[in-house]
């Protein structure tokens, strides 16, 4: 062996990590694959189009439609998550009561139960004549096959996600620093606004953007109870479908190039304010 190979053999300094570059080739190996590999056939086939074809196709009034209630609905249904998730993150951690467990365990049921299965269920009870669709319909409330039926599934599939995501964070602030603000004279609402939601600021943000990632591609649970009426309550997933069963493999291209985009580019800003938001308050750096 050579006098410098055997110097870089003496002087090389062992890894921190036992086996990273191994894990790392690994990791990378699947994020190739799974990932990479279908967005860059994505891409390829939306390119083959032609700009004039795929703006045709992207301008349809039957695609923004579709685009407007995937988003629209995922967005009103993350901020409802946000809000309400935070609320349920805080029952369950600050407070004791009977069947406090099962309320628990069930925050992780939409991650457990077959979309299909929970869009079925939805549409039984918010149907004219479901259990709570029954008590609906007389006042003139219309959930299921509406937009509205579908903003409600999307709340369901995506709530988890904000819940899990504060629930850790919240248990790591003591009762202490509430006690503290309230001697200081702060009252209740100081306190949350002041004192707790900045240091939740970020999580919040983590769940919101989970929570609309899950709910823009959300399907099987959505399908069910939205009724799928062109130009009313049909979500950008299902158009997709259609295209494909219609074998026009060029406009679920595009529609899904789409969806591509428009979900980069408000993930993007999402993490932007959460990163803003880390620096700001210097939690989470």
């Amino acid at each position: 062996m050579p006098v410098a190979s055997r110097k870089r053999w003496r002087f090389r300094q062992p890894s921190v990590i036992p086996g990273f570059g191994m894990a790392l080739s690994l990791t990378l190996i699947w994020l190739i694959l799974i990932v990479l590999i279908p967005l860059s056939g994505l891409a390829w086939k939306s390119s083959a189009l032609g700009w004039t074809q795929f703006w045709s196709i992207a301008s349809d009034p039957r695609t923004l439609a579709a685009l407007r209630m995937s988003f629209g609905g995922a967005l009103i249904a993350a901020v409802i998550n946000a809000i309400f998730g935070v609320m349920l993150a805080w029952v369950l951690v600050r407070y004791r009561f009977p069947g406090k467990r099962i309320i628990d365990a069930m925050v992780d049921l939409p991650f457990a139960l077959p979309t299909a299965v929970a869009g079925i269920a939805l549409t039984t009870l918010y149907a004219p004549n479901g259990w709570i669709g029954q008590f609906l319909t007389p006042l003139g409330i219309k959930v299921a096959f509406t937009p509205t039926g579908v903003v409600i599934a999307l709340i369901f599939v995506g709530l988890p996600f904000v819940v899990r995501t504060v629930q850790p964070v919240m248990e790591e602030i003591d009762i202490e620093v509430e006690e503290a603000a309230a001697t200081l004279g702060a009252n209740r609402f100081q306190t949350i606004t002041r004192v707790l939601l900045p240091g939740l600021a970020p999580a919040v943000m983590t769940g919101f953007a989970l929570a609309f990632a899950r709910a823009v591609g959300e399907y099987g649970s959505v399908i069910f109870i939205a009724g799928n009426l062109p130009y009313v309550s049909e979500i950008a997933p299902l158009l997709i479908v259609i295209r494909l069963e219609e074998y026009n493999y060029s406009a679920a291209t595009a529609i899904a190039a789409l969806m591509l985009v428009i979900s980069f580019a408000l993930l993007l800003v999402i993490n932007l304010i959460q990163s803003w938001s880390r620096r700001r308050y210097g939690y989470g750096a």
